[in-house]
């Protein structure tokens, strides 16, 4: 230390020794604020500050260290001050308040020029002969404004995303402690010079001889002292809030299984290993780190040194976020510094280019600013789309950006309830989207070249006129079949009907198998007969329609087919930039099918394989297989399994988290939790499933399969009724949310229901715990604007609004089922037509989609749904309008069940709601609707499959 000390001894001659100190301060903390987790900051910088004190005790001794004296005083002040700080700054994971560094040099200089930290009276006493023990203040300058650029510029290119009122007080706060830490520090360090150089002494009896009572330190070892009581306090204070906040566990100072992935299972002792040197290695970088900011503080003085984390937070911010806009306003910011702190003319040549200068710098940022203000006018806040082509049911004036990244959009109306926002905004934008419907032949041929740029498929004419002359409401919304098709249009028609042939070929691939020929459903085999019989009857009244062609169908409930990222990003790409400008290439496409290829035989036999690419997975893990075709920058593919949050932001509101965007909410890519949360990936109870694109037409899937949808058979079939008879008026039904149903959705092995949704969600609700509901602080006030605010509740208090049980248990190993039998209130099974009697039904996702919806559609009840299964009806059935959207966390259930059930404006909604959905089901939900939608699928499939599918197509008439 003494030698570390001396090298940056205070020298005004060289000018390259006083800027070594700040360049050797800001690579630490650079490697601090990217390195350090969060997890156990606190740990860290605790054993950080008892380093560096033990250090400088050994060095100096502990004589001193309990003195008192005014210099410990100060000293001890500023180590709480360094505490405080950086537990407000753990209290935001760190990079949440870094733009609050960016006020460090702006406070400092404010503080410096108050009476807040008065400055000592060293300056009479100190010595002299000793440039570094003159009392240093901080220093004027003829003009701050390059000081107030330089901090705007560097809130500008640090700040990452809008802030609650608590994050924003939490880092003004953290600049004021920090800043005021560093001037107690300098003071510290005057203080403690007065104390060696002034102190008392001891006199001789003569008179003459005097010495005094202490022995002075020198200049470097008062510097070490200052450092030792400094860190001391600092020590304790960072070590007191670790054991209170963090977790004893120092595995979280690493990427723990990320190492373990990368060194081998093999190796016992690795992670561990390695695990101990990340922690050692980062508490060496903030030993580096807070020991040479002390140092600088006194060699240089408190101002200077705040500029050093400003920088830090800076270049760090560019590493993990670069933009070139972030770029500018750090380019404009190191300018301003540069023109600041060379107020005495040091460098630039004469007052009156400094003038100059510091014109051009102020005209410079004003324009900057100008132009990003009128920017972010014209591009405010925008919500995530993920490809939904619908206007979502949210109005982006009444939101803001979530308070920490990847969290819920905060809600800024608190004059309307959210459930209220919701349900108005999706009505609008779902009456404008039945006014949009087209309402001739030509129109819905051009609204479909809008949409997907190619031409209809051929008897297109012929689909038209069925779904005219079956009264289909909706003729342009078919998204969902364009995006189950696209990646086929990247196979040549030859390989895709080959794999159909194989996979209807390999009996225990578990399909359904249909051969179309000659305009007739010629074969079927595979499935229940009631399926059979189903698909059948679908097609019957336009099989003439289609080409001759080979169908396999999925008899699982759980999806099939799931194509990895690369491969699939690579098919949607040929399919986009070539086939698909290939069919639209052609000016007159030929309004019929070519005639059967020679591999489609006309026969009604389907030729045996002896092998499979199905790989059976039953009862085991999914999730891995099954977030495969996910982007790798998604966060299902995040690497950490442990530190991977879910993208509320793309679908959630508020504290509660109301789904305001249900299918980026059932995008499993967006979240990584429901690989401990949803029974389909803890233990599927089937899961047949291949890697490469095959044609399976599936009755739903999660939305990172690539099954081809289709209306399903059981719907149909008619295999859950609904029975007008038996339903009641709504103001005769019981207030309730009413649900009863087995635990499927998974097969429970050791444990693993307690990872199922279905059991998860009817714990949540009917849990003995406090729930969160929204109050209206104006309703005593008839005349005052509603004012709606989070109030956490017991959630017994509300216990009469949930009637939510198990009725079964089933789909799991003995012991399970025990387990389950014994946690849950098993009610007694019931009719489903006992269901009506109740105002607010519940459906839930089994092991795939719930066959019960569209019978509880069609009741004159209100439907809440949770579903992460996707079907046919996407663009056909609407959140907020038809349905409920709850999510899979259910922390908005209670809340939105008592204001639709509570609430003036709540049950208005709710009966209303109920009254419009089932109209909407007596015209949608339909047999007539499936089939028409089903036509139009395989009109599209049947091009795909057609060797001359460039040629073919219907131009219009």
């Amino acid at each position: 230390m003494p030698s570390l000390l001396s090298r940056y001894q205070h020298d005004a001659s060289a000018a390259r020794t006083h800027l070594a100190l700040p360049l050797l301060l800001l690579l630490p903390c650079i490697l601090a604020y990217i390195g350090t987790p969060n997890k156990h900051s606190l740990l860290t910088s605790a054993v950080a500050w008892l380093s560096i004190c033990i250090y400088t005790t050994l060095k100096i001794g502990a004589r001193s260290l309990l003195d008192a004296a005014p210099a410990q005083r100060l000293a001890w002040a500023a180590g709480a001050l360094f505490a405080v700080a950086q537990v407000e700054e753990r209290a935001v994971e760190g990079r949440g308040i870094w733009w609050a560094k960016a006020f460090l040099p702006l406070v400092v200089y404010a503080i410096g020029h108050t009476s807040i930290v008065p400055p000592s009276d060293a300056s009479n006493h100190a010595d002299s002969s000793t440039g570094s023990d003159k009392q240093r203040v901080t220093p004027t300058y003829k003009s701050t404004t390059p000081l107030y650029i330089l901090s705007a510029s560097a809130v500008v290119a640090i700040y990452a995303s809008s802030s609650s009122n608590t994050v924003i007080s939490l880092g003004l706060s953290y600049a004021v402690m920090f800043a005021l830490a560093l001037l107690l520090v300098e003071r510290a360090r005057a203080e403690a010079r007065q104390t060696q150089t002034g102190g008392s002494v001891i006199y001789s009896a003569n008179g003459f001889l005097a010495q005094p009572d202490k022995a002075a330190l020198s200049a470097e070892d008062t510097t070490i002292a200052v450092i030792r009581d400094v860190s001391a306090a600092a020590a304790i204070g960072t070590g007191i809030a670790a054991l209170i906040l963090e977790s004893a566990s120092f595995g979280g100072l690493v990427y723990y299984g990320s190492s373990e992935r990368a060194m081998g299972t093999s190796w016992v002792y690795g992670p561990a290993v390695w695990t101990a040197v990340y922690g050692l290695g980062m508490v060496i970088v903030h030993v580096a780190m807070s020991g040479s900011l002390l140092i600088m503080i006194q060699r240089q003085d408190a101002f200077t040194t705040s500029f050093v984390p400003l920088y830090a937070a800076l270049c760090s911010q560019l590493i993990l976020r670069f933009s070139f806009s972030r770029l500018w306003f750090a380019v404009l910011c190191a300018a301003s510094t540069f023109v600041f702190l060379d107020d005495q003319g040091t460098v630039s040549a004469g007052s009156r280019m400094k003038v100059r200068v510091g014109k051009l710098l102020t005209l410079v940022a004003l324009a900057s600013f100008a132009v990003l203000t009128v920017l972010y006018a014209r591009q405010p806040f925008q919500i995530p789309r993920l490809g939904y082509t619908r206007p979502l049911p949210l109005d982006e004036s009444t939101v803001a950006a979530p308070a920490e990244p990847l969290g819920a959009l905060q809600y800024t109306n608190s004059r309307v309830h959210p459930v209220d926002q919701l349900v108005r905004n999706a009505e609008t934008s779902w009456m404008a989207t039945l006014r949009q419907q087209s309402q001739s032949l030509e129109a819905a041929v051009a609204e479909y070249r809008r949409r997907y740029g190619i031409p209809p498929p051929p008897n297109f004419d012929k689909w038209y006129e069925f779904a005219k002359r079956k009264n289909v409401q909706l003729i342009d919304e078919y998204d969902t079949i364009y995006h189950s098709l696209l990646p086929f249009w990247a196979l040549p028609p030859a390989t895709v009907r080959a794999r159909v042939r194989e996979a209807c070929g390999f009996g225990p691939n578990n399909l359904m198998c249909l051969l179309v020929r000659d305009g007739k459903a010629a074969h079927v085999e595979g499935g229940q007969e009631w399926l059979q019989q189903a698909a059948v009857g679908m097609m019957e009244q336009f099989v003439q329609y289609l080409p001759d062609m080979d169908l396999a169908f999925n008899v699982h409930d759980e999806p099939r087919v799931v194509v990895p990222h690369d491969e699939l990003s690579r098919l949607v790409r040929i399919a986009v930039t070539e086939s698909l400008p290939a069919a639209l290439a052609n000016p007159e496409p030929k309004n019929a099918f070519s005639s059967r290829p020679a591999d489609v035989k006309n026969s009604k036999r389907i030729a045996e394989v002896k092998t499979t690419r199905f790989n059976v997975f039953a009862h085991q893990p999914t999730w891995l297989p099954s977030r495969l075709s996910c982007s790798p920058d998604s966060p299902a593919r995040c690497l950490d399994d442990y530190t991977c949050g879910d993208n509320l932001t793309a679908y959630a509101l508020g504290e509660l988290g109301f789904v305001y965007n249900h299918t980026a909410f059932s995008d499993v890519c967006n979240s990584p939790s429901f690989a401990t949360s949803h029974g389909f990936f803890d233990r599927p109870n089937a899961f047949n499933v291949v890697h490469d694109l095959f044609p399976i037409f599936s009755q739903s899937k999660m939305s990172s399969f690539q099954d081809i949808l289709y209306p399903s058979p059981w719907y149909w079939y008619g295999k859950v009724s609904y029975d007008k008879a038996r339903d009641l008026d709504w103001k005769a039904k019981i207030n309730s949310l009413w649900w009863r149903g087995s635990t499927t959705g998974g097969f429970s092995r050791d444990g693993g229901w307690r990872r199922q949704h279905r059991q998860l969600l009817v714990k949540k609700l009917n849990a003995l715990d406090n729930a969160q509901i929204l109050t209206n602080n104006k309703k005593d006030d008839a005349e005052a604007v509603p004012e709606w605010t989070a109030k956490e509740v017991p959630r017994v208090d509300y216990k009469q609004a949930m009637d939510v049980h198990f009725s079964h248990v089933g789909q799991c190993d003995p012991g399970d089922c025990d387990a389950q039998r014994e946690f849950f209130d098993i009610a007694p099974p019931v009719d489903q037509q006992d269901a009506w009697q109740y105002r607010y039904l519940l459906d839930v996702d089994g092991n795939a989609f719930s066959g019960r919806f569209y019978a509880f559609l069609k009741s004159q009840s209100l439907t809440f749904k949770m579903a992460v299964f996707r079907e046919w009806h996407e663009e056909w059935i609407t959140p907020w309008v038809h349905y409920i959207p709850l999510s899979l966390r259910g922390e908005e259930a209670l809340e939105t069940v008592r204001y639709l059930s509570a609430e003036a404006e709540g049950k208005q909604q709710a009966e209303r709601m109920a009254q419009s959905s089932r109209e909407w089901a007596d015209k949608v939900l339909r047999n007539e609707d499936f089939e028409a939608w089903f036509f139009r699928l395989l009109l599209e499939y049947g091009r795909v499959v057609d060797d001359n599918r460039e040629v073919i197509g219907y131009a219009g008439s």
